[in-house]
């Protein structure tokens, strides 16, 4: 125990000094609050009655979202749910803690998942995949009113992606969150893609060329059948096809071509993960939805950061006006 508070100590000693010289710079920090907390969290042990857990401790519903374009059977993330009627009569005091600590980190901070704050789903503790849920209402905006009152205006991204139903954009619209639009979704049959196109984006949002749930724009835009069992040859032809004809490119340089769109676009902040800068194909992928390990292991290399992808992405971000 006497280790771990040590490394604790310094962890939050060095984060403080990087976060200081950071501001001095002139950037800022986004910080990411998943809106569920692991089963075996301090959370949890210190605070079972704010969750449904069997008297043994176990889960009795779980978290996760339906089917969609990730995965056919959904994704069973396994955290316990909230008892939101328990923290309703507590005003929130859990959550309200929770978003100052995290404040007390990041300078703004991205609440993921969002949407199960007007509804989740909730799957049984038994269900060995997410096919067999069903959506539940959230705490709406009640918990965030709480927390205003509490904390203040507070500088938050909504992450509302997935399955966005009008109760989700009220929520998010009647706070002034600004919500997500990701690039790699905007060429695809589905008919929803559109909205992921710039023309389409209200000023206030944030756009990202992918999430860390996506592949690298290289790997997504080279992606084979097999690899990707949602899309066959032929989609992922058109997909290729419709991006060079809306982007007049040949494909050759996409990750510089998406960076480029979303720093081009009427969208409040342009996001682009350190893999497309570089250009890495699917071997950096971040995170692969719904797989239980092997993610989060990619490092850059501080060689890779060469000074002409320096120049290049220093050059794009002055032409469209962000320095």
């Amino acid at each position: 125990m006497g280790k771990l508070a040590i490394l604790q100590f310094l962890f939050f000693h060095q984060w403080d000094a990087l976060r200081r010289e950071a501001k001095a710079r002139g950037v800022f920090i986004i910080g990411d609050v998943p809106i569920f907390v692991a089963h075996d969290s301090a959370d949890v042990w210190c605070r079972p009655d704010l969750f449904y857990l069997e008297p043994n401790g176990q889960p009795t519903v779980v978290a996760g979202v339906p089917p969609d374009y990730f995965s056919v059977t959904g994704q069973r993330w396994g955290n316990p749910l909230y008892r939101w009627d328990v923290h309703e009569k507590e005003g929130y005091a859990w959550w309200t803690s929770r978003l100052k600590a995290a404040f007390s980190l990041y300078d703004i901070v991205r609440i993921d998942h969002f949407r199960g704050f007007a509804a989740y789903w909730e799957i049984p503790g038994t269900e060995p995949t997410a096919v067999k849920g069903k959506w539940v209402p959230g705490p709406d905006r009640k918990l965030f009113d709480a927390a205003k009152a509490a904390l203040g205006t507070m500088p938050i991204i909504a992450e509302d992606l997935g399955v966005i139903t009008p109760d989700v954009e009220k929520l998010r619209n009647g706070l002034g969150y600004p919500g997500m639009r990701i690039l790699q979704f905007a060429f695809g049959d589905d008919p929803k893609a559109a909205e992921f196109r710039p023309e389409s984006y209200p000023a206030g949002c944030a756009v990202y060329t992918g999430t860390h749930d996506n592949d690298t724009t290289v790997g997504w835009y080279r992606s084979e059948p097999g690899k990707d069992s949602t899309r066959t040859a032929e989609q992922i032809e058109r997909e290729r096809h419709a991006i060079r004809t809306y982007l007049k490119c040949d494909g050759s340089q996409i990750h510089w071509d998406l960076i480029a769109l979303a720093l081009r676009s009427n969208a409040n902040t342009a996001i682009y993960p350190l893999q497309d800068v570089l250009g890495l194909d699917s071997s950096a992928r971040m995170n692969v939805p719904g797989r239980e390990s092997g993610n989060w292991a990619w490092r850059f290399r501080w060689e890779q950061l060469t000074p002409e992808i320096e120049h290049r992405l220093g050059r794009l971000t002055r032409e469209t006006h962000r320095a």
